[in-house]
């Protein structure tokens, strides 16, 4: 996309600009430079987050066509090793390559060493993966593990992988449409080759059973994962045009790179560990291999709900670390901002942890019956992401004091309960373990960051603010629980916790908002 200059007004010169009109040009500077981050903010968080979105829902879809729970146990497990392979194989060289792109005086080269070392170990890891395909299959879930799969799971993060610095490129030559565009055309396309399986086909099949014989519902996880990497070709025949480049490889600057990228590489492996571990480990630890990945599926997909904390938390980053620099950047140091910033997450937070819990009866039907028997994880998710969401906001002050090492001392030793909890715990009480492990992860986590960060970079957060808001979240989220244990009429109880959740509204809306000078409602807010 050309964003073409506006031109110069007909009778101005560069020599009439008035001394006024040159005072002006620092603040319009300035204020240019913020609407270019905002609008760059909102294209790379629409080519993120609303693609996450969408497979969300595409992932909720498939446990109403899969035949078998156990498949969505199976899709569980897969794609929580997808994420920790993808941080593996980029092994922090996206951020190594904006570090150097901008350091160094060609980009290019920066941009073809970068991918270089991406394919070379990109294309060592699919032939070491396929040479061992059988018993890697076999150990990572035994007979539910089908060689194949794991094949065609393999192929999808290669071409994953090999679009990583393609897209970094991207973001780095700021054409963030593109870079939208290209993530959204991934989603769609994935979702448009689900729909053409599990909708088209079973249809064709009872019109013309002759041509499509082949189709077999049993064999769902097939087009999934066939569907995925479909898209995921396409994805990377779409960002080809970034590799039309002279390609040179410098072994000093990628000896340079590696140095730089590789404590990146273990936060980035320590924080996906610490959200995916558990789905990982799930089937090796639990006792009833036959049951493992059922139980793996009903956990997964009641995970599934508690995602919505996450997207919040996702759509708060895009917007808060920006504001974090931004304001870093100016004179004024302004600490009392990031103390409400993190205020309103935690009280918005609150209520999207009220509202789901509260109408849990409507949210329940994104998941099928017979997933029902796992709700019970889903409040205790909630708030462990909602630790997550507040650990990120008070991570700043390592990012701003450039300590980012206790970014991952912290991830580890996150990890290490996380694990720990697991392997201890799995064996007795299933997917339950499981939830508390991050639930108590997440509160160390975010506990330990809070105390480090009030001796290295003091911030004057309103804890009483924020005790208060929770105490009272959990007074109404009991009331809620008790409803939905004691009230027989689903109506009844959506009544009776809608005036929870309004009552949480109402004692916001009057501590927090400025409301009383609003007209008509105004009366009512007036303290």
């Amino acid at each position: 996309m050309t964003i073409f200059a506006k031109p110069l007004r007909k009778n101005c010169t560069f020599a009439s600009v008035s001394y006024r009109t040159s005072s002006k040009i620092k603040g319009n500077s300035m204020a240019g430079g913020m609407r270019t981050l905002a609008k760059e903010t909102f294209f790379y968080g629409m080519g993120s987050v609303l693609p996450k979105l969408l497979s969300w829902f595409l992932s909720l879809y498939w446990a109403f066509v899969l035949p078998r729970i156990s498949d969505i146990g199976v899709l569980t497990n897969f794609y929580a090793w997808v994420a920790l392979l993808q941080v593996i194989l980029t092994y922090g060289m996206e951020t190594g390559f904006f570090r150097y792109a901008n350091k160094e005086s060609n980009p290019a080269k920066v941009f073809s060493t970068t991918f270089i070392s991406i394919a070379f170990t990109t294309l060592l890891f699919f032939i070491v993966a396929m040479l061992f395909l059988k018993p890697v299959a076999f150990a990572l879930g035994g007979v539910e593990m089908k060689p194949h799969y794991l094949a065609l799971l393999v192929m999808i993060l290669c071409f994953d992988v090999l679009g990583a610095i393609p897209f970094a490129n991207l973001r780095f030559k700021k054409r963030p449409v593109r870079f939208a565009t290209i993530k959204m055309a991934n989603v769609v396309l994935t979702i448009l080759f689900n729909l053409f399986f599990f909708l088209a086909c079973p249809w064709l099949k009872t019109k013309f059973p002759g041509s499509f014989a082949w189709f077999d519902i049993s064999k769902g996880v097939d087009y999934i994962l066939i569907s995925n990497l479909t898209a995921s070709v396409i994805q990377l025949l779409m960002v080809s045009p970034e590799l039309r480049v002279r390609f040179t490889f410098d072994k000093v600057l990628l000896r340079k790179m590696l140095k730089y990228s590789f404590p990146i590489l273990i936060l980035g492996i320590a924080g996906i560990l610490n959200q995916t571990v558990d789905k990982i480990v799930f089937p090796w630890i639990y006792p009833d291999k036959a049951n493992a990945f059922t139980e793996l599926g009903i956990y997964g997909q009641n995970f599934k709900i508690a995602i919505i904390m996450v997207m919040f938390t996702q759509a708060f980053r895009y917007a808060f670390e920006p504001f974090i620099f931004a304001k870093n950047r100016d004179a004024a140091d302004d600490r009392q901002s990031f103390s409400d910033a993190t205020k309103y997450f935690i009280i918005f937070g609150l209520l999207i942890f009220l509202v789901t819990t509260g109408y849990i009866d409507i949210i329940k039907k994104l998941i099928p019956l017979k997933y029902h028997v796992g709700l019970k994880v889903v409040p205790i998710v909630l708030l462990g992401e909602l630790f997550f969401g507040v650990y990120f906001n008070l991570s700043l002050w390592y990012k701003l004091t450039d300590q980012t090492k206790w970014g991952a001392y912290m991830s580890l030793f996150g990890f290490a309960i996380t694990l720990l909890i697991n392997i201890m715990f799995i064996p007795h009480f299933s997917y339950m373990a499981c939830a508390w492990a991050s639930f108590i992860a997440n509160l160390a986590m975010m506990l330990i960051s809070y105390f480090l960060g009030q001796k290295n970079y003091p911030i004057p957060y309103n804890l009483k603010s924020a005790g208060f808001f929770f105490l009272l979240s959990m007074i109404l989220f009991t009331g809620i629980t008790l409803t939905y244990m004691n009230v027989g009429n689903i109506w009844l109880r959506l009544g009776i916790n809608s005036l929870f959740i309004a009552t949480y509204l109402f004692i916001v809306l009057k501590k927090e908002l400025s409301l009383h000078s609003f007209p008509l409602i105004g009366k009512y807010f007036r303290k």
